[in-house]
C-alpha cells in the first residue's frame, strides 16, 4: 500500500531512524568506543527523534483500534527510558537494546499503525495532520561530525 501523502514526513523520519540503527550497529561491529556511539545517540535524540515523538504524540489522534495507539505510546516511553539510561552511561548491550527497540518501533508504525490510520481516518482528518506537519515538522539533517560508522 502506498503511504498517504500526509503521513510521508513521518515515514521520511523513519528512514533516518533506521539509518541511526544501522550506524549504531556498525559502530558496535567495528568495536568503536561506546562513548562515541553514545554521543551520537544523544545527538540524534536531541536533534531529531525527540521532536518526531512529540509530533506523533500530539498530531496522531485516538483511533478505533486504541490498542495500537497505546502500543505506540508505550514504545515511545520505553525508548525515552533507554535514552535516560544512555545519558548516564552506555555499553554495547544498552546501545544494541536501543537500536533494536527503535527498529522494532519503526517497523510497527510503518507496517501496522500507519496503515490503521490510513484505513480509519477520513481524508479530511489525514489532510489536517498533513497541514499541521507542514507547519511544525523540521526535516532532519544529520550533520554529526564523528562518522564512527565508516
Amino acid at each position: 500500500m502506498k503511504r498517504n501523502e500526509n503521513l510521508i514526513p513521518f515515514s521520511r523520519d523513519h528512514h533516518y531512524g533506521l539509518l541511526c540503527v544501522w550506524k549504531i550497529r556498525q559502530g558496535i561491529r567495528k568495536n568503536v568506543e561506546s562513548d562515541r556511539i553514545r554521543a551520537y545517540v544523544l545527538y540524534f535524540w536531541k536533534e531529531h527523534l525527540e521532536e518526531h515523538f512529540k509530533l506523533e504524540d500530539d498530531l496522531l489522534p485516538e483511533i478505533q483500534n486504541s490498542e495500537m495507539k497505546n502500543m505506540m505510546d508505550a514504545e515511545h516511553a520505553e525508548i525515552r527510558e533507554l535514552i535516560n539510561k544512555i545519558s548516564a552511561s552506555a555499553d554495547y548491550d544498552l546501545l544494541e537494546k536501543f537500536a533494536k527497540s527503535l527498529q522494532q518501533h519503526i517497523r510497527f508504525e510503518e507496517r501496522k499503525l500507519f496503515p490503521e490510520y490510513e484505513d480509519s481516518l477520513s481524508e479530511e482528518q489525514l489532510e489536517g495532520i498533513g497541514r499541521q506537519l507542514a507547519q511544525q515538522h523540521h526535516p532532519h539533517e544529520d550533520a554529526y561530525p564523528d562518522e564512527f560508522w565508516l
